[in-house]
C-alpha cells in the first residue's frame, strides 16, 4: 500500500487542484488512486469539498472525513492517539479497494494552529510519504525557499526519507507565454526549462529542495482563466441577496469595474465578463448594463451597493436583459466596501463548480513531471506499520477474532475498566474471576459502566469443578488437597479454564508478579509441540514504526539454541500482528569487530536461526545502532539486508532486554505493549504491574488474536 499525503504551506495554496490534478495524472497512466481526506476544516457546510469534487470528477467512492468538530475535541481532551487511529480506520477502509491513496492534509491557519503537528503525526500514523505544496514567486526564489523550509521542518526536513517532492501551485513570475497556456492535458506544455532554472535557483537557498531525493514535480503556472468565480459564488461572501439570479451559476467574473465618475467616461468597462459594481441609485448604470446586455454583451453581473433599493421603475424597464440573464445582486455594504471583500475572496473550487473542476483537474495534471509519477508508481517501497496503525490492526483482528479472555483479577479497578472496554467495543468477550458484588462496588466508585454482557464469574461457584482436571493434569505432581490449595489462587484457577478450553486465553499481572502468571501456564498448558520454550516479546511504539523486541521477561541467559528459537518465535509474532519482520541479533559487536564467548553465542544463534528458517531475513551479530541507523548500518554492515531497517532486536540475554526496554520506554516516552508470551501451547499473558487501563485493553487485544492464530494452525 502506497499513501502520498500531500501537505500546504498555508492557505490558498491550491491544494484541492493538487490533489485532484495528481490522481488525475495517476489516472492517465492506469492506475485509480483513492482519495482520502481524514479531518475535516469545513465549520458550517455539511459536505466536504475536496471530497465531494473527488467522487463527481472520478466517479468514485470514498469516506466521509471526521468532522472538524470531533477534531478539535479530541485534541483538548488529549486523545491524538484516538484520533489517528480514527484516520487509519477511514484509510484502511479505502485501501480495502486502492493499492495507492492520495491524502489531503490539514491547511494551517490562525484557527488551526494544530494543523503542521498533526499532519506530521498522520503522516507517521498512514505510514505516508509527503508532498510539500505551495505558492511560488519565480522572482524570489528566497520567500519560496524559506516557505518550504518551514514546513518540510516538521518532517524531519528536506533529506529526509519520508519527503517525496514540491509541487508548486499558482507560480508567478513565469514568462507571459507560459503563463497563459491553455487548459489542456498536452504534456509538451509542462515547463521543462522554468522547473529547472528555478529549482536551480531554490538550491542556492537550500541544496535539498529540488534535488534529485526532494524534487520539485510540477510548476503549475497561476491561471486567470482557471481562478475566475462564477456569479453565484459572490452573494453569500458580501451579503447580498438575489435581484435575479439568471445565469449566475453560468457567467464568470474575469475582472470587476467599480463605477463612480460619470457613465460616459465609464463606458469602455462594459465588456464580456466584466463585474459592474455601482451604488444602487446610479439609474444610468443600470440602464447602460441592461443595454450592454440587449446588445449581446455577456457581462458577469450587476452588483448595486448601499442600503437603498434600486428603483423599481428602472428595473422593470430593464426586462429584457434580465429575460436574457444577466445576475443582478444588492448589497447593503458600501461601493468601496464591496470592492474590498471581492478582492478577498478565496481562489478555492466551490463544491458544486464542477466545471471549473475539470479544467483545473487537468491543467494541474499536464504540469506533473510523468518520470517522477512512473517512479512512485513502480518505484521501490519499503512499507513501515506506524503505532497508530498497530493499535488500529490490533483492535479489527481481535474484534473479528470473538475470543473469550479469562481476567483473574476480576475485582482490580483497572482491569474492570478494560475488560468493560473491551466488552463494550467487541474486542473480546471478558470473563472476569471476582465476587459479583465486589466488581459492582468498584465499577460504582469509579464510574465505570458495565456492559450488560460482561460475565462475572465468582471462584467459590466454581472451584471445585477443577480440582480432578487439576490432579489428573500434574499426575504425580499434586494430590487433590494440593491442588485445593492452589486453586485458591484465581490466576491458577483461569489458568485451568484455558488448558480445559473453557475460555481462549488468560491476561494477569495487573496485582501478580510475572512468576505469579507464568509458572501455572508451564505447569498446565505447557510449549506449543514446535518449541521447546517459551519467550516473550514487546511492542515497542516508536514515533515512525512499531519495533519487536524479544526476549526482555523470561529467560535469564539462554543458549544459542534457545536464542535462536526465541528469534523464530519474535519473527512469527511480529508476523501475525502485520509486520514484515526483519530480525536482527543484538550484540556488543558487529560481524566479526569483536571477539568473545557472548558475540560467539550470538553468531551461532544467527546461523541456527537461518538454517531453521531460511525464508526469514535474519542477521547477527549486531550493534543496536548497526541494526536501527541506516547510515550506521551501512558503514558497519553495509552487504547485510537488515543491519540499519531492523524492526525485530532479540536480544542476548535477560539483562540487556529488559534494561534496553525499559530504558527507551521511560526515556523516549514510548508505549510499549507486552510482554506477550510465545511458545505456549495457548495464550497467557503477563501486565506490568503499573500497567494502564490502555495497556490492559491492548494486552487483550493481543491475547485474542494469538488465540485466533494457534487455531488457524
Amino acid at each position: 500500500m502506497k499513501t502520498i499525503l500531500l501537505v500546504p504551506t498555508g492557505e490558498s495554496v491550491g491544494l484541492t487542484s493538487a490533489c485532484l490534478g495528481l490522481i488525475y495524472a495517476l489516472e492517465c497512466q492506469g492506475i485509480k488512486a483513492g482519495f482520502l481526506k481524514p479531518f475535516s476544516q469545513e465549520t458550517h457546510s455539511a459536505a466536504d469539498r475536496t471530497t465531494a469534487l473527488y467522487r463527481h470528477l472520478f466517479n468514485n467512492e470514498t469516506v466521509e472525513p471526521i468532522s472538524h468538530a470531533a477534531v478539535c475535541r479530541r485534541l483538548s481532551q488529549d486523545e491524538n492517539d484516538e484520533l489517528l487511529e480514527d484516520a487509519v480506520r477511514l484509510h484502511r477502509e479505502i485501501a480495502k479497494k486502492h493499492d495507492l491513496i492520495i491524502v489531503e492534509g490539514l491547511v494551517p491557519t490562525s484557527r488551526d494552529a494544530f494543523a503542521s503537528e498533526l499532519n506530521a503525526d498522520l503522516a507517521k500514523a498512514l505510514d505516508a510519504k509527503v508532498v510539500i505544496v505551495s505558492t511560488a514567486d519565480i522572482r524570489n526564489p528566497e520567500a519560496t525557499a524559506e516557505k518550504i523550509e518551514a514546513q518540510v521542518r516538521n518532517f524531519g526536513g528536506a533529506s529526509n526519507d519520508r519527503t517525496a517532492g514540491v509541487l508548486f501551485m499558482r507560480t508567478k513570475g513565469l514568462p507571459e507565454d507560459s503563463a497563459q497556456v491553455p487548459v489542456t492535458i498536452d504534456p509538451s506544455l509542462r515547463l521543462i526549462s522554468d522547473t529547472a532554472q528555478f529549482s536551480a535557483q531554490l538550491q542556492k537557498q537550500n541544496a535539498s529542495i529540488g534535488s534529485e531525493n526532494f524534487p520539485v514535480i510540477g510548476l503549475v503556472p497561476f491561471s486567470n482563466t482557471l481562478s475566475v468565480p462564477r456569479m453565484s459564488d459572490l452573494a453569500a461572501h458580501i451579503s447580498a441577496h438575489w435581484i435575479n439570479e439568471g445565469d449566475a451559476k453560468q457567467r464568470r467574473v474575469l475582472h470587476s469595474s467599480l463605477i463612480a465618475s460619470n457613465i460616459e467616461h465609464e463606458l469602455h468597462k462594459f465588456i464580456a465578463g466584466e463585474l459592474i459594481i455601482s451604488a444602487s441609485d446610479r439609474i444610468d448604470v443600470l440602464l447602460a448594463s441592461s443595454l450592454a446586455s440587449s446588445n449581446g454583451i455577456p457581462l458577469a453581473g450587476l452588483v448595486l451597493t448601499e442600503h437603498h433599493q434600486p428603483n423599481e421603475h428602472v428595473l422593470n424597464f430593464c426586462q429584457t436583459a434580465i429575460k436574457q440573464g444577466l445576475p443582478i445582486i444588492h448589497t447593503p455594504l458600501s461601493t468601496f466596501e464591496t470592492a474590498q471583500e471581492l478582492a478577498n475572496l478565496s481562489n478555492e473550487i466551490p463544491v458544486d463548480d464542477t466545471e471549473r473542476a475539470e479544467q483545473v483537474t487537468r491543467f494541474v495534471s499536464s504540469h506533473l513531471n510523468p518520470e517522477w509519477i512512473t517512479q512512485l508508481i513502480n518505484g521501490s517501497y519499503k512499507p513501515r506499520l506506524s503505532p497508530s496503525a498497530f493499535r488500529h490492526e490490533l483492535v479489527q483482528k481481535s474484534i473479528a477474532a470473538k475470543k473469550r479472555i479469562v481476567l483473574p483479577e476480576g475485582d482490580e479497578p483497572r482491569t474492570i475498566q478494560a475488560a468493560a472496554i473491551c466488552q463494550s467495543r467487541g474486542i473480546a468477550q471478558c470473563i472476569l474471576l471476582a465476587k459479583p458484588e465486589a466488581v459492582v462496588e468498584v465499577a460504582k466508585a469509579r464510574g465505570i459502566e458495565l456492559p450488560y454482557d460482561l460475565e462475572i464469574i465468582d471462584p467459590d461457584l466454581i472451584r471445585d469443578n477443577y480440582v480432578a482436571k487439576m490432579v489428573e493434569l500434574r499426575k504425580g505432581k499434586i494430590n487433590e488437597l494440593q491442588a485445593r490449595e492452589q486453586l485458591q489462587d484465581t490466576v491458577v484457577l483461569g489458568t485451568m479454564m484455558l488448558a480445559l478450553d473453557q475460555v481462549d486465553g488468560l491476561v494477569s499481572g495487573a496485582v501478580h508478579t510475572t512468576a505469579n502468571t507464568v509458572r501455572p501456564a508451564f505447569q498446565l498448558i505447557k510449549t506449543a509441540p514446535e518449541y521447546s520454550l517459551v519467550s516473550s516479546v514487546f511492542f515497542m511504539l516508536l514515533p515512525d514504526e512499531v519495533y519487536v523486541y524479544g526476549d526482555c521477561a523470561i529467560n535469564p541467559d539462554p543458549t544459542a539454541v534457545e536464542l535462536a528459537e526465541i528469534a523464530i518465535q519474535s519473527a512469527d509474532s511480529a508476523k501475525a500482528f502485520g509486520i514484515d519482520p526483519r530480525i536482527a541479533m543484538i550484540s556488543y559487536s558487529t560481524g566479526t569487530s569483536g571477539a568473545g564467548a557472548d558475540v560467539e553465542k550470538v553468531a551461532e544463534a544467527t546461523r541456527i536461526a537461518q538454517e531453521r528458517r531460511p525464508d526469514l531475513l535474519i542477521d547477527g551479530p549486531l550493534q543496536y545502532d548497526a541494526a536501527s541507523v541506516e547510515s550506521v548500518g551501512r558503514s558497519k554492515a553495509p552487504d547485510s539486508k537488515v543491519a540499519g531497517r531492523a524492526n525485530v532486536f532479540i536480544f542476548p540475554d535477560l539483562n540487556t532486554g529488559n534494561t534496553t526496554y525499559k530504558a527507551v520506554q521511560r526515556s523516549a516516552d514510548v508505549v510499549s505493549v507486552g510482554p506477550m508470551l510465545q511458545g505456549l501451547n495457548k495464550p497467557v499473558n503477563d501486565l506490568s504491574r503499573g500497567a494502564l487501563v490502555d495497556d490492559i485493553v491492548f494486552t487483550i487485544a493481543l491475547t485474542a488474536i494469538q488465540s485466533e492464530q494457534q487455531s488457524a494452525k
